[in-house]
């Protein structure tokens, strides 16, 4: 008989440890879907930043021309434009590499039976002195005054070429900017902000500042004055 409890002891005390067993394993099983619940609560909002610059590289494409009937007198005409431009940007103080032609253009036909002769020049004006360029660009009619007949299109552009060195600061910021709408999000639903789940970049623009026209080329307008902005998108785990 006492071997016979015995064993009903032994089998009811497996039978409770498996109970037991089952118990915590349900309990661990419910316990980490809870906490896999959990840390799928996120939160998807944009951060935004903004800086205002200033460009550093000034080009300006000069368009000249000198027409006649005459070739010989059409070609004295167009040197003349060449070295009054010469001597326009070295009186402002611009270095002599600064100013390079870039091509140039006869075209003949004959109008009303005489022959039409027209050379257009090209000139190229790269500096990253700025303040110099906006000078250069006001005081342009004493081109004019002094025989260069300037084409159609010859304006300066302002480009800035600095962004990389802006790309970690305002990536920060604007990851910055992010979560503090996040915050805000997470205050309203009574719960917190916890790490990062995934963000994306999004794209650099650099525009003017004062919303002038780009005059073509990334970041390049008619005026030095940019704005350079970024926008993120982050997901925020939820606490």
């Amino acid at each position: 008989m006492a071997w016979t409890d015995n064993r009903n002891i032994i089998t009811l005390t497996g039978a409770g440890i498996l109970a037991i067993g089952m118990i915590a394993g349900g309990y661990l099983l419910g316990d980490g879907l809870t906490r896999a619940h959990e840390a799928d609560r996120s939160v998807t909002v944009r951060g935004l930043a903004e800086k205002d610059v200033t460009a550093d590289l000034a080009t300006w494409t000069i368009s000249y021309s000198a027409n006649g009937t005459d070739l010989p007198t059409v070609r004295a005409d167009i040197d003349a434009s060449t070295k009054a431009l010469t001597e326009y940007f070295r009186g402002l103080g611009f270095k002599a590499e600064e100013l390079t032609p870039i091509g140039a253009g006869v075209n003949q036909f004959m109008n009303n039976g005489v022959n039409s002769i027209t050379i257009t020049q090209k000139m190229l004006l790269r500096t990253t002195d700025i303040a110099r360029a906006q000078k250069a660009v006001a005081q342009q009619f004493d081109l004019v005054r002094r025989g260069v007949t300037l084409q159609e299109g010859s304006n300066m552009s302002y480009s800035f070429t600095k962004l990389n060195e802006l790309k970690p600061g305002m990536v920060a910021e604007a990851t910055k900017d992010a979560r503090k709408s996040a915050g805000q999000f997470a205050k309203d639903s009574g719960t917190g902000v916890g790490g990062i789940k995934s963000a994306t970049q999004g794209y650099f623009s650099i525009e003017p500042r004062d919303g002038e026209q780009a005059s073509g080329g990334y970041g390049a307008s008619d005026t030095p004055y940019k704005k350079v902005r970024v926008v993120t998108t982050v997901d925020f785990y939820l606490k």
